[in-house]
């Protein structure tokens, strides 16, 4: 497959095959300019088996908008679609279907509202909502949803891992085992939930990070092939990079040899006037390991350099490493809490590929339509009913309790100005009986979480910095009750409807129900 096959494929083509029949169908009917709004969502947070994330964070956005950019068609692409045949040999997608989407079509006639890329968001809360013409809505929906699902699905796993770590250095090392291309999408929403660097060295240059790694066994395999042995492979190493020297300390035996060879090379880098940064372990049993080579290169002087730990770990065994290093660490004369603030983590195929959970179920509805000026809300019943859709023109609110931390997200309609409300009602998506009242003494503040980004078919985004977004991120996950913060068995975070949504949902449920039992 060639780079020029990808760029075709990831343009205005990377859409089902549905959407491009659903369009001509609106163009057909001349509702293909008529206003709609979808909304995007994701259904659950990742379950991965054992243990579950009680939050995600949002990313992204910013590919979205670059994507959306490419989304021209151009002759290839019209004249692609012009051969295809319906089952009775005759041009599936009219010439003059074609003309428009060539000459009329453009993926930004939309009003794009979304929360900003960082934030933390949860099951049922609109990310990401496009109002516009019905056929755009309609083509753009599965390059948002392959975009914005997976990258969001990375961060979050990515900040679980950074959480159990707690906040110690992350690499991100999952180029090898990642699903092809999205290696550098995966690698820029690990960067923005949780990962402080990338062993990837494109997508570091992309985002604009210095790519982090050490070295393979090869390197030692090398050396002992030609008869010089693992201690002749660390002086090579250290020779060429005397003041960056992290040495991979398993090839043959950890203790007896890797440890041992790696301290005489750092005692004479010492001497040299350089500064060694740690060693690498990468198989074996991690948490006993890094407790007696911190105690041999704390008996060498060497207390401070960093010990990075790799090989299949996820949020799950680093909170498992730490917790056995806690239990045995004094039993060897190592003070637990000066060790677990040496480790460092490189983090490969669990973070890359969302092990566990492959992917977010992220769902993108049409939620509205605009008849005479006059937004219509339209449903979708499910016999599930955490699956009917909050119909309506709609925004999002988050409420932050008289503690300061965020107690709910709060969807009601477009116009609802929710600090005017008192007490404020919050009622459960599905359940007539479970809603509560906040008074304003209960209520810290109330924040508007949409921000618009296309507007008027024009970007008013101004597009923040990775740091930024780990900023925003951090202060987010903070604002989070712990129960909702912890790895296994979090709490459930509440995301309420308004009185007004409620009611609208529950009579547009009833109407369906009515219209159909004719």
């Amino acid at each position: 497959m060639k780079l020029d096959h990808i760029k075709h494929a990831s343009g205005p083509l990377m859409t089902d095959q549905y959407q491009l029949t659903m369009a001509q169908l609106y163009y057909r009917m001349g509702l293909h300019e008529t206003n709609a709004q979808f909304d995007h969502f994701y259904r659950s947070n990742p379950d991965y088996g054992v243990h579950k994330a009680g939050y995600c964070i949002n990313a992204g956005l910013e590919t979205v908008l670059d994507w959306l950019d490419r989304v021209v068609f151009g002759e290839e692409e019209l004249e692609y679609l012009r051969s295809q045949r319906s089952s009775v040999g005759g041009q599936l997608f009219a010439d003059d279907f074609l003309g428009w989407l060539g000459n009329d079509f453009s993926a930004k006639a939309i009003n794009l509202y979304a929360l900003p890329e960082g934030r933390v968001v949860h099951p049922n809360v609109p990310i990401h909502v496009v109002e516009g013409p019905l056929a755009v809505g309609q083509i753009i929906e599965t390059g948002l949803l392959n975009i914005a699902n997976y990258q969001t699905l990375i961060a979050t796993k990515a900040a679980r891992i950074k959480h159990s770590c707690r906040g110690q250095l992350l690499m991100e090392f999952g180029l090898r085992r990642a699903q092809s291309l999205g290696a550098i999408s995966g690698a820029r929403a690990a960067l923005i939930g949780g990962a402080d660097f990338s062993s990837n060295v494109g997508a570091s240059q992309i985002f604009g990070f210095p790519p982090k790694g050490t070295h393979a066994h090869s390197m030692v395999q090398v050396f002992m092939g030609l008869g010089e042995g693992e201690l002749a492979a660390f002086q090579a190493y250290a020779e060429i990079y005397p003041d960056d020297c992290l040495l991979l300390v398993d090839t043959i035996d950890t203790l007896q040899s890797g440890v041992p060879n790696a301290i005489r090379v750092f005692e004479d880098l010492r001497r040299k006037g350089h500064r060694p940064v740690g060693i690498r372990l990468d198989s074996g049993d991690l948490a006993h390991l890094s407790i007696l080579a911190a105690k041999m290169l704390n008996n060498a002087g060497f207390p401070d350099v960093t010990i990075v730990l790799s090989n299949d770990l996820d949020e799950l065994v680093i909170w498992q490493i730490i917790t056995q290093i806690q239990e045995e660490a004094e039993r060897y004369g190592v003070d637990p809490d000066k060790l677990i603030k040496r480790l460092a983590y490189g983090v490969g195929t669990h973070l890359i590929t969302s092990t566990g959970n492959s992917a977010l179920d992220g769902v993108y509805k049409l939620v509205a339509i605009c008849q005479d000026n006059q937004w219509i809300p339209t449903l979708k019943i499910s016999e599930n009913p955490d699956k009917t859709l909050n119909p309506g023109n709609k925004r999002v609110w988050r409420v932050y309790d008289n503690r300061g931390k965020a107690t709910a997200d709060l969807i009601t309609l477009q116009g609802e100005d929710v600090t005017a409300y008192s007490p404020l009602e919050l009622r459960h998506p599905t359940m007539a009986t479970k809603h509560r009242f906040l008074g304003q003494d209960e209520i810290d503040h109330v924040e508007k979480l949409l921000e618009p980004v296309i507007f008027n078919g024009e970007v008013v985004y101004e597009r923040p910095t990775i740091e930024h977004m780990r900023e925003v991120r951090d202060a987010d996950i903070e604002y989070l009750d712990p129960g909702v913060r912890r790895i296994m068995n979090p709490h459930i975070y509440h995301v309420s409807l308004s009185r007004k949504l409620w009611d609208l949902k529950q009579s547009l449920i009833k109407k369906t129900k009515n219209q159909n039992a004719k």
